[in-house]
């Protein structure tokens, strides 16, 4: 893995460091005695130092800005009304309301659209009107709107129809629409095509041309979101309105993040808030979902438990059943029956995860036995009945295992169903519309795409995209890179760091969790490997293992097993430091534990020993437990260390 580090000028985080602890907002905050350990916090190795130097690699240099950033407010959203549609769109709704129309609400079966169809209906039977809503089967009907589904809803006496988080390439469905007298308003977040957009009675697309709305990077969520805020504006009063606001939070939070869309602007405002929401959940199917998922009710939960616990269980319905019990258990109002939808989706998540093991393993042994597709630049491999509900998620597995751009595709007879991944200097997109004449239907973006095809087709596919990726892809490429914030002291590490970090989360897309490098660290005990899968290592900054090395009797060096021979020269020193520290003669040199995830393969295939000196990057999260709680660093990457120093943009490769 290479260590990317990011640039700062020091002269530029010392002045916003200073500014931020000037800022009304943060002042109570960063004036707290937890922040001043050191004699100077602004200081380089201070917390708020190394604050202002997170905020600037995130470009926020602006003392203003960066203050809204780490203390976003209800009031940080954006007039709705200044999104293209918003105000025709809440015309139509509000003439619906009035007439009391029946409405459908058509929206997509992930997590995105499920959670964009809660909010659009229940924003609008909080302002008195009422609206059903489809959600098309994965497999039976596939993505986007559908003529008959339209045709049946017109058939019904629907005259106004909704989609959510689809619709903004639907084009023939919207002809449909306009001849059997349905009036649609598409809301979609999703990039439109080169011919522009459906002829629809409304498009509210903050991505579509000419569209003034500041932030165009919304979910389906948050789009519906923005219409349901307009629409509660007008007719409820400002405290019942600000009420439903904090309430939609929660929702539109796990879509934001469940969606992986930037959590800057906007957005960050959706999960900060929502996720502090999410604690306070009282909707009984809310409240049963984070049961299932064991999600504690003391704190708010964190994205990576919204992304790894939450979302995965919502997308399960869509994935292996039917979306629509998403919609019912955050509508249920009886605890019990919330308790058994809640329990349904997390036995279908079970299945998905085992569905995804199985496919996954079988894609492993494929490339195992074939030279060509283990060499591929660019991997593309089919099995037959590979449940299309999760080739999407094995895609993402096969990058993750193989550091290469990977599309698995499920055969169904003459038909191929197909869903890629990538890594970052390859544009998928780009590369499936090189092979375009070989689709029935595609579509998506740098990162990831979908889409169906002749199954005879998918040995030529296979041949193209190899080569499409070897004309722009070189060996280097297929290097993992972890992008590191900063290269610290391991005893800069502290609870005031701690409570930095804390300031800028929710973590996710466009605001990954800081990463950082301390090089030298040495091992106080051998590795403690767990679970066969894991690794735990005791680490602390000092000296150099070489320094350390004194020389010992061959009885001393059998009477330290699992340990360098300098094991007994190690706790002498330790006992010695112990005394200096005492007298004040040396600063107190923590020691931390240090979890590596899935590294015990690693670790076996190279031992290290106590008493070793490894560079190691690493996040710092904190164990909340009551005995032997505290901070402790999540390993990212390590390696044997050099003494070396390596320039700014590369910290070197293992």
């Amino acid at each position: 893995m290479r260590w990317e580090l990011a640039a700062s000028d020091p002269m530029q985080v010392r002045g916003l460091a200073a500014a931020l602890q000037e800022l009304p907002d943060l002042r109570p905050i960063l004036s707290s005695a937890a922040f001043h350990s050191t004699s100077d916090p602004a200081k380089p190795g201070g917390p708020i130092y190394a604050l202002a130097q997170l905020l600037m690699q995130r470009g926020l240099s602006d003392p203003e800005a960066a203050g809204r950033y780490l203390n976003p407010q209800i009031d940080h959203l954006n007039a709705p009304e200044l999104m293209a549609g918003i105000r025709a769109g809440v015309d139509r709704l509000d003439a619906a309301i009035e007439r009391k129309e029946p409405m459908l609400i058509y929206g997509d079966y992930d997590v995105d659209g499920t959670m964009a169809i809660i909010i659009l209906k229940t924003a609008i039977e909080l302002c008195g009107g009422a609206a059903d809503f489809h959600v098309p089967h994965r497999i039976r009907e596939g993505y986007d709107l559908r003529d008959d589904v339209i045709e049946r809803a017109a058939a019904a006496g629907i005259r106004l129809i909704i989609s959510v988080d689809m619709g903004i390439r639907a084009f023939t469905p919207a002809e449909t629409a306009a001849r059997l007298g349905v009036d649609l308003i598409v809301t979609d977040h999703h990039l439109p095509g080169a011919d522009g957009v459906p002829k629809a009675l409304v498009v509210v697309n903050p991505n579509q041309e000419g569209c003034p709305y500041p932030y165009k990077r919304l979910c389906g969520a948050g789009v519906a979101f923005k219409l349901a805020q307009a629409l509660m504006q007008r007719r409820l009063d400002g405290k019942d309105h600000l009420r439903m606001l904090r309430s939609f939070l929660k929702v539109v939070a796990i879509a934001t993040i469940a969606d992986a869309v930037p959590l800057t602007g906007e957005n960050r405002v959706f999960a900060k808030l929502g996720l502090d929401e999410l604690r306070r959940a009282v909707n009984p199917g809310l409240k049963a979902l984070l049961e299932v998922a064991q999600i504690s009710s003391k704190r708010p939960p964190n994205s990576t438990e919204v992304a790894f616990r939450i979302a995965p269980r919502i997308n399960a319905a869509g994935r292996m059943d039917v979306a629509r019990d998403v919609i019912e258990l955050f509508s249920v109002k009886d605890a019990d029956r919330a308790r058994l939808l809640a329990g349904k989706l997390d036995r279908l998540n079970a299945e998905r995860q085992e569905e995804e093991r199985r496919i996954v393993k079988a894609v492993e042994e494929r490339i195992a036995g074939d030279a060509a597709l283990n060499q591929a630049y660019c991997i593309v491999v089919d099995g037959e009945g590979w449940h299309r509900g999760v080739i999407g998620i094995a895609a993402m597995r096969v990058v993750d295992r193989y550091h290469r751009p990977a599309i698995v595709i499920s055969r169904e007879g003459e038909e191929a169903f197909g869903s890629g991944r990538s890594i970052r200097p390859f544009h998928l997109l780009e590369a499936v519309e090189a092979s375009r004449s070989l689709f029935t239907r595609y579509g998506g973006h740098s990162h990831a795409c979908g889409f169906s095809m002749p199954a005879a087709n998918v040995a030529q596919l296979r041949n193209e995209l190899d080569a499409f990726a070897r004309a722009r892809l070189t060996a280097v490429d297929f290097d993992p890179v972890l992008d590191v914030d900063a290269e610290l002291e391991l005893d800069e590490v502290s609870p005031a760091l701690y409570s930095v970090l804390r300031m800028l989360e929710p973590y996710g897309t466009g605001n990954h969790e800081p990463a950082f490098v301390s090089r030298g660290v040495h091992l106080i005990a051998p590795p403690k490997i767990l679970k066969d899968k894991h690794v735990k290592l005791k680490v602390k900054a000092g000296e150099r293992a070489e320094s350390m090395q004194e020389e010992l009797s061959p009885v001393a060096i059998l009477a330290t097993p699992n340990c360098h021979p300098d094991g007994a020269a190690i706790r002498r020193r330790e006992k010695a430091e112990a005394r200096e520290v005492k007298t004040g003669k040396r600063k107190l040199n923590p020691v931390f534990d240090a979890l590596g995830w899935h590294m015990a393969e690693r670790m076996q295939a190279a031992p290290l020993l106590a008493g070793d000196a490894i560079d190691i990057a690493f996040t710092i999260g904190h164990n909340d437990h009551d005995e032997f709680g505290g901070i402790e660093l999540t390993l990212r990457d390590f390696k044997a260390h050099s003494a070396e120093q390596v320039p700014t943009g590369s910290l070197g490769q293992n």
